[in-house]
């Protein structure tokens, strides 16, 4: 009786909050350089395509692909050549650190880079058990030791602090799942 009653209250908590949750999609969380980040409810969620007045696809709304590509064309006036994709099909591992990646039109840089992140570059993260499609989000900040990402997507922390280093002539973004980044920025 006590596990049906638990189980039960679980399965209430649990609706109570995705409620609450429906209430706030599309909130806005964050912004930067004026390109609002919004909430999404579930990170699992996927919602309409949006689109650009001009009808280029920036993404799911509130996944953070959606962001990403939303933050390039809003702030740099980027459109990606392929402008489909999940966010771990942003890195392309048949490249070499500092090549052009035609399919996103942007400097592709590996981690480790001998080549330091710069704040705008769009960070690549692989997927992992919990989220198989991956994870983008753009370098906000550059500190000593230190860059910001800024993201959409992860609940409701939208800034996260990564280690950076320099060691033995590369950077590196100390996370185990960044596999690289992109930058308009070239060498």
């Amino acid at each position: 009786m006590k596990k049906l009653i638990f189980c039960f209250m679980l399965f209430i908590g649990t609706i109570s909050i995705y409620r609450m949750w429906e209430k706030e999609v599309g909130k806005e969380l964050d912004s930067f350089n004026n390109v609002k980040v919004f909430f999404n409810g579930i990170p699992t969620r996927s919602l309409e395509r949006n689109l650009s007045k001009e009808g280029y696809n920036l993404g799911l709304k509130y996944q953070c692909v959606e962001f990403v590509k939303r933050y390039y064309y809003e702030y740099y006036g980027h459109q990606m050549p392929d402008s489909y994709g999940h966010a771990k099909d942003f890195y392309n591992p048949t490249l070499k650190d500092g090549e052009y990646n035609a399919k996103r039109d942007l400097i592709q840089f590996s981690n480790p880079s001998s080549v330091k992140p710069a704040v705008g570059d769009i960070v690549v993260f692989k997927p992992f058990i919990f989220n198989p499609y991956g994870h983008v989000a753009i370098i906000s900040d550059i500190q000593e030791g230190s860059i910001e990402i800024i993201q959409q997507n992860v609940w409701k922390k939208t800034r996260e602090k990564i280690k950076l280093n320099y060691e033995n002539g590369r950077w590196v973004i100390d996370s185990k799942r960044v596999v690289g980044r992109l930058s308009k920025e070239e060498i």
